[in-house]
């Protein structure tokens, strides 16, 4: 049996109300629930939250899945006040004990210092943005992928308390030709993808 937290940073703001994130969120949560091998938490961060129910739900779970919008090439303020709260609120009680460095050395083990070995996580998010922006050259984001580019120090802070990556989805121009239905379809393809209906499957092991 595997144990799934998921998170929705979706937040109401400007011309956002949340509602693809909270979509996002409404189909993983139907897709996990129908298979045996998981249990399920999860965490609406914008209903607000417990600091140490949330270090207790990142200690419980296998699979940590956050579903993010991006806004001005980040995630949303309120996403980052929670990282900020609940990994502070983890020091040594789950999340991590230290920045891994010792006082002999300090030159290196930098980022070694985590508690959460052993889990995994899944990160989606969502952008104006269209995939080409990423991949042609001469466009914005000068052929560098969301996950090594805008999204590299999301990845790293995962990496600090010790979770690994497992590969991301993400969805683009949902301003000017969003297609629900069809980006859905996709993204229960990459679901499928992740969690097989094999609870011993390598990708989860």
């Amino acid at each position: 049996m595997k144990n799934v937290l998921i998170i929705n940073a979706g937040q109401n703001f400007g011309h956002s109300g949340g509602r693809f994130n909270n979509t996002i969120t409404e189909h993983t949560l139907a897709f996990i629930a129908a298979n045996e091998h998981f249990n399920i938490k999860l965490t609406v961060i914008a209903e607000g939250y417990d600091l140490k129910e949330e270090v207790a739900k990142f200690v419980w779970a296998d699979v940590v899945i956050y579903h993010t919008p991006i806004w001005w090439f980040q995630v949303p303020n309120g996403f980052k006040k929670y990282i900020d709260e609940v990994f502070t609120a983890g020091h040594n009680t789950g999340i991590y004990h230290s920045d891994g460095r010792s006082s002999d050395n300090p030159e290196i083990n930098y980022g070694t210092g985590g508690m959460l070995h052993g889990r995994r996580y899944m990160l989606t998010t969502s952008w104006n943005a269209p995939e080409t922006a990423f991949t042609l050259p001469g466009e914005f984001f000068q052929e560098h992928s969301v996950d090594e580019g805008p999204l590299f120090g999301f990845h790293r802070m995962n990496a600090f308390v010790g979770m690994k990556p497992l590969k991301s989805f993400h969805f683009h121009d949902i301003e000017k030709n969003a297609d629900v239905e069809r980006d859905m379809a996709a993204y229960r393809e990459h679901l499928e993808n992740i969690f097989s209906l094999e609870p011993s499957s390598e990708v989860l092991a």
